[in-house]
């Protein structure tokens, strides 16, 4: 059962119940920010640096999600798109006067125009095409930023150096405001992704991932809704490309490989490609489980990695967001049970 399905479930109960599920999982996701961000002065900061990191992984995988997820199309353009943030906060701060932090909209909306092209090339053509399309463009852009004619812009095979400023706050070090920044963006991403879904253009997403022809005879314009996704998604990635360069201070054409885009599809197929909330699971897979790994060897990291995959497809096709929201159902008849119980309490 996808993760529209069980939502859907959920607005089937009585109104009361269904409001207080909504209610107590926007309590649940509130106390978890407060709680992350109250933890990272627990911790040192290289704990707290790797924390940002899987937050960073986190917002990409809900662009992934409302891609591949919710829309129903394929990419592997993901470490493009990636790139195309970093090198927007890296040229911004390295050729013009401006402030670091206008990098993030720029990264944003310099990802959704990449993205929404992507999506009006690619959009109308099937998921083996738009693999293609997205291949192409991923083994393109490293060899893209290395051309000659732009290497003075980009730095070439030597990347552009970027410093990040100092925190706002004396009692802030640098890696806990970073992480404070990208925690706030983390939980803005996920509240729009969230009512994006809950939406009408959200409904549109679903009806042309479920069976695009009914979706266009039912007035639905495919390919534009198709692009449109693409581009939110590309902004999404491009942030967190923008953040990642923030937590780095280097980018360079070696840091977008073909290879990332390959890990991050492995995040979002572990994490659940229903649910944002199966992009947080997934951000911390893959900033955590090389520690697993790692005691394995190089040689069986991969392996370990590949086998991993196999059974997040067999054994938990919906992720590890799936498998928490079948544990949640068993909860939901007690909540349903609990109100209907309330309301014969207060009759007269």
């Amino acid at each position: 059962m996808t993760n529209t399905h069980w939502r859907n479930r959920i607005a089937s109960l009585p109104f009361p119940a269904a409001t207080v599920y909504r209610s107590v999982m926007r309590t649940v996701w509130t106390m978890a920010f407060v709680a992350a961000a109250a933890l990272s002065f627990c911790f040192p900061d290289f704990i707290v640096f790797r924390f940002t990191q899987a937050a960073i992984w986190a917002i990409t995988l809900i662009g992934l999600v409302i891609l591949c997820g919710v829309s129903g199309q394929f990419s592997f353009a993901q470490a493009a798109l990636f790139g195309i943030g970093g090198y927007s906060a890296a040229i911004l701060v390295n050729h013009t006067p401006f402030s670091i932090y206008l990098g993030l909209p720029a990264a944003m909306l310099m990802g959704f125009a990449a993205g929404y092209g992507l999506g009006r090339i690619a959009g109308s053509h099937s998921l083996w095409t738009q693999a293609l399309v997205t291949y192409a463009f991923a083994i393109a852009f490293p060899q893209f930023l290395r051309w000659r004619l732009i290497e003075g812009i980009t730095g070439g095979v030597g990347g552009l150096y970027l410093d990040f400023p100092t925190p706002p706050v004396e009692f802030l070090s640098d890696d806990r405001w970073r992480f404070m920044m990208t925690l706030g963006l983390l939980g803005a991403g996920l509240w729009f992704a969230y009512n994006l879904i809950d939406s009408r253009s959200g409904r549109a997403l679903l009806a042309t991932r479920d069976h695009d022809l009914a979706a266009s005879v039912q007035g639905i314009r495919v390919v534009q809704v198709r692009a449109a996704a693409s581009g939110i998604a590309g902004a999404y990635i491009a942030i967190a490309g923008c953040l990642s360069a923030y937590q780095y201070g280097f980018v360079g054409p070696t840091g977008y490989t073909f290879g990332l885009s390959i890990q991050m599809l492995f995040g979002l197929v572990i994490g659940g490609m229903h649910s944002p909330g199966g992009a947080v699971l997934g951000g911390l897979i893959l900033q955590f489980l090389p520690d697993v790994t790692a005691g394995l060897g190089k040689g069986l990291s991969g392996l370990l990695y590949a086998v991993m995959l196999l059974a997040a497809i067999v054994v938990l096709p919906e992720g590890l967001a799936g498998l928490s929201q079948r544990l949640l159902r068993h909860f939901r008849p007690r909540i349903a049970d609990a109100e209907a119980s309330g309301l014969r309490g207060t009759r007269p």
